[in-house]
């Protein structure tokens, strides 16, 4: 052994963070939260009034036709009626995205079977695709076509390996597209998802032979059950649920699909409510705040508009012990994290401006892109970011699909109607 290298010792690795999934059940909602270390992640309600129907699909008949809009209304059994744009119609033959005369596909009063993309917010009804899905915890799958797709996060060594096993059980007209849950995944249980997920399309062809629009074929699992289903994999330690009902489905739908995890699901029966006994509940109210405080001693404020959400770092009280140059650089490092901690929290979707620190040096914007970039990677929700300007102002867009954490812990202000101002008497 060499001298020099005596007694030393390798740096350990950081232990990876400690992740886990709490569920609260109330009496007419029930709460979903992702940790990291403790950190609230995300956050998912869903209210016995007003549940999410993304996934869920529907027999529709189509009330306006609006070529001007490129678009048709549907109704899908309702309050509102929902959108449906051209391009979101599968069409034989054709191309997604592809351009078409929507007068030429879609009359009114046809009836069409449709799912639903994005949930009713505000005044505006649901949006919806005719491009069909069926979510399992392996794969996805896509009646209408016939392509394999295999998730991006993946090896290009496992992609091999997935593709091969997914195109010796799948029949060549069925698309699928292979989940990051499947990683590792045997033919076997490929198979075995698949199988299920052909049924529940059987249902679902038999259900629109039979129903009259509107009607409901399809319903995607209740919230708990859709969580672990999209997010439970082996790096989570733990899921604790303080209901036994969910408990025991949750149990039971791991059993099925994931036997070596179920054993991670724990019952929790503390006196002291579970979103309490985690921190949860105070974390949920600082996320409701406009300004986020940073480690360092910065902070970054949101705000949110109609058209936009608008996200400013400030470097408070910090002056760091080097040029300013670094110091900024350091506190725009730090906000690149809490800023996408806080766009998954709040599930904040549309146009995000964010207002970082002006820098001078090209390099340290390329550094803070590249760290926002990688930061985002966290995010499963599809976002899209352009190139950071010299003012120090990236734009970005990012897809939500459900009501964020504002819309679903707040209600507008009776007094100033959501202007953040009451005004008085001129």
């Amino acid at each position: 052994m060499d001298k020099r290298s005596k007694g030393r010792r390798r740096p350990k690795k950081p232990a990876p963070p400690k992740k886990e999934i709490a569920i609260a059940s109330y009496q007419e909602e029930t709460r979903v939260a992702v940790l990291e270390d403790g950190e609230l992640q995300e956050i998912f309600v869903s209210h016995e009034s007003r549940r999410s129907i993304v996934g869920d699909i529907y027999k529709g008949r189509v009330q306006n036709v609006l070529p001007g809009m490129e678009a048709a209304f549907v109704d899908i059994g309702h309050n509102r009626n929902a959108l449906l744009y051209v391009g979101d119609i599968f069409v034989e033959g054709s191309r997604q995205r592809e351009r078409q005369d929507i007068t030429k596909i879609l009359k009114q009063g046809q009836e069409i079977i449709v799912q639903v993309t994005k949930d009713p917010m505000g005044s505006k009804g649901a949006r919806l695709t005719t491009y069909l899905s069926l979510a399992g915890r392996y794969l996805v799958l896509l009646p209408q076509v016939g392509t394999v797709g295999i998730s991006h996060k993946l090896s290009e060594e496992e992609r091999a390996r997935l593709r091969k096993a997914v195109d010796e059980v799948r029949p060549k007209d069925i698309g699928i597209i292979v989940r990051t849950a499947a990683r590792d995944a045997e033919a076997a249980e490929l198979r075995k998802s698949l199988t299920y997920l052909n049924k529940v399309w059987r249902q679902v062809h038999r259900a629109a032979e039979k129903k009259r629009a509107p009607a409901i074929l399809y319903q995607e699992p209740e919230l708990e059950l859709k969580v672990v289903r999209d997010i439970m994999d082996a790096s989570y330690d733990r899921i604790l649920a303080d209901s036994h009902r969910s408990f025991r489905r949750i149990k039971h739908y791991l059993k099925l699909v994931a036997p070596s995890l179920a054993e991670r699901v724990m019952r929790y029966a503390d006196e002291k409510p579970i979103f309490e006994a985690l921190d949860i509940n105070r974390q949920i109210r600082d996320a409701l705040s406009r300004s986020v405080p940073l480690p360092s001693g910065g902070s970054i404020v949101i705000d949110s508009t109609e058209a936009l959400t608008a996200i400013d770092v400030n470097t408070g009280k910090y002056v760091g012990n080097k040029s300013l140059e670094e110091t900024v650089l350091r506190t725009n490092i730090e906000a690149v994290a809490e800023v996408v901690r806080q766009l998954r929290l709040r599930d904040i979707g549309g146009i995000i401006i964010i207002d970082f620190i002006d820098m001078n040096e090209a390099k340290n914007r390329r550094a803070v892109l590249k760290a926002l970039n990688q930061e985002l990677e966290k995010d499963r929700t599809k976002t899209y970011v352009v190139e950071l300007t010299k003012l120090g102002l990236v734009e970005m867009t990012r897809k939500n699909v459900s009501e964020g954490l504002i819309e679903a812990f707040g209600e507008t202000c009776p007094a100033c109607h959501g202007r953040g101002i009451v005004f008085r008497e001129p």
